[in-house]
Order: structure tokens, then C-alpha cells, then sequence
């Protein structure tokens, strides 16, 4: 079974088939001003970042390939203005995929912005649209730098961080709360798109709250809330400078492992307000 990396991560190709079912869907979501809201799944509201489309009047058209290139090239072209306006993402320049991009990418709309098909995504270069995507702005995780010592070390208070580093999820959903309280020992949790009051009472249960800023040790449980108090990301120590979070409830985002450091830094957000807790050892 033909495997590759992805943000340091094993995909299989049966993984890469399911992403192809989100990332090049027939039919496609397409916003549009007014009409009646339309259930849209976890994992292409995640693909096309269709959040709050309620608040803002708009709403989503289903068009499949074959509708799509019956269109004319100007009613494409207006499509494609529409969704770059209204906030819909993945819609590619074909300038920005170089001399990857081929002459049916070309044909689509006015030759400046297209959207990805089933027929676009060939086995031939799946792996890499999907890879180029997954991984956009995101870090690779790094757990596979961490030695076996420091896993060792950490089993007392974080039974299962190793079976959950480094691994994307099935579906969209499983956050970084379930995540961390996954890493910590708790079944299923990492497969759930687990919400703050189950995880703030997992947490009042199975942490006390720290004085000190230090988070070399592991099995420290970083919690950042916002003016409400309310808990907004978590992440967990592993120990020696590393930490583990999973940075989104993304079908693309998968639990990451960096160096503490890091991890903290990419989570600076205005607003939030970072607190720590030590996990009590499991028995």
C-alpha cells in the first residue's frame, strides 16, 4: 500500500481518497447573496470556510461538474468573482499553481481563478494538491524527534500521548480538548468534537491549577481563555521542551507535536490569556 509524508504524518492513499471526497466534491458548495440556508457537512464548512453564513445573508448553491462546465465562460468567471467576494475559499489563481497548472485548469472561467473537480484531481497529482493543501501554513509535527525516553517518562501522566501524536483524524470535529484529555488517558476522546463543559470538568477533576510559568515538565496543561474565562484552545506538555495540541477541529489538522516554545507562540492571540495545570498521576 503506497504511503508518503504529510506534515510529517503517514497518510495512506485510502486517507488521501476520503480527502479528495472534501477537498474535490461533485456536487460543490457555491455561495450566494440571500436564499435559504442548506446543511452543509463538518468537512467541507472546514474545506471552503463557510462560517456564519446565517449572521451574513448568505447562503449555499449545490452545482455539480457537469452544470458547472455547461456554464459560460463569462457566468463561470461571475461565479468564481462571487465566491472570492463572499468569502469562500479554495478558489485558486491558476497563476499560483506554475507549470503545474495544465490546460483544463486553464480553460476554466476567465483563466484567472478555477476550483478544484474530481476531474482536475488525477491519481497523478492527488497526492500533491491534497498535500499542498493539508499543509498550507501549518507546521509539520515533530514527534517522531522526540526519543523513546522522554515518551517513557511521560506515560505516567499521559498514558496514550504517543498513540495520539502525529495522527489526522477521520472526520472534522475532534478538537484540542479531546485531544489533550485523549493524551491524558481518556477512551475515545480524541475521536469526539468535545466541548468546553466536559473538558473544563475533566480538567477540574484531573489537574490543579499551577502558580508558576514553568512548563518543562510534562503532563502540564496549557489552557488559553478569553475575557469570559471561557477555555478557547489547550494544549498538553510532553516533556524536555516538547508539547502536543491539535490546532483546529479541521479535517486537515492533525495533533501536532512542537517545542513548547513554539506551540505557545503560534496561540498569541489578543485576548487570550494563557493559564497552566498539572496533571495529577494517573494510577
Amino acid at each position: 500500500m503506497p504511503r508518503g509524508r504529510i506534515l510529517g504524518i503517514e497518510v495512506a492513499d485510502e486517507m488521501l481518497a476520503r480527502w479528495a471526497g472534501w477537498f474535490a466534491p461533485d456536487p460543490q458548495p457555491f455561495l450566494v447573496e440571500g436564499g435559504e440556508r442548506v446543511p452543509v457537512s463538518d468537512e467541507l464548512r472546514d474545506t471552503f470556510e463557510l462560517y456564519g453564513l446565517a449572521g451574513r445573508h448568505v447562503s449555499v448553491r449545490w452545482i455539480r461538474e457537469a452544470g458547472y462546465f455547461a456554464m459560460t465562460r463569462m457566468e463561470r468567471s461571475e461565479l468564481l468573482r462571487d465566491q472570492v467576494r463572499l468569502g469562500r475559499a479554495l478558489v485558486p489563481t491558476v497563476a499560483s499553481m506554475g507549470a503545474d497548472a495544465g490546460r483544463s485548469v486553464r480553460e476554466q472561467a476567465d483563466g484567472r481563478r478555477f476550483v478544484w473537480w474530481p476531474s482536475l484531481l488525477t491519481p497523478r497529482n492527488r497526492r500533491r494538491e491534497l498535500g499542498r493543501f493539508v499543509t498550507g501554513n501549518r507546521p509539520p509535527s515533530r514527534h517522531s524527534e522526540i526519543p523513546t525516553s522522554v515518551w517513557r517518562a511521560a506515560e505516567t501522566q499521559l498514558p496514550a500521548a504517543r498513540r495520539v501524536a502525529g495522527a489526522f483524524p477521520l472526520r472534522s470535529g475532534p478538537n484540542c480538548f479531546g485531544t489533550v484529555m485523549a493524551a491524558a488517558g481518556v477512551p475515545g476522546a480524541d475521536a469526539a468534537w468535545m466541548q468546553r463543559e466536559p473538558f473544563e470538568a475533566w480538567l477540574a477533576d484531573a489537574a490543579r491549577a499551577m502558580s508558576s510559568r514553568n512548563s518543562a515538565a510534562a503532563g502540564v496543561v496549557m489552557v488559553w481563555r478569553d475575557a469570559s474565562e471561557q477555555a478557547d484552545h489547550a494544549a498538553v506538555t510532553l516533556g524536555s521542551g516538547w508539547a502536543l495540541h491539535k490546532p483546529s477541529q479541521g479535517w486537515m489538522s492533525p495533533s501536532t507535536v512542537l517545542r513548547t516554545d513554539a506551540l505557545v507562540g503560534s496561540v498569541r492571540v489578543k485576548g487570550l490569556r494563557l493559564q497552566r495545570y498539572l496533571l495529577r498521576e494517573s494510577v
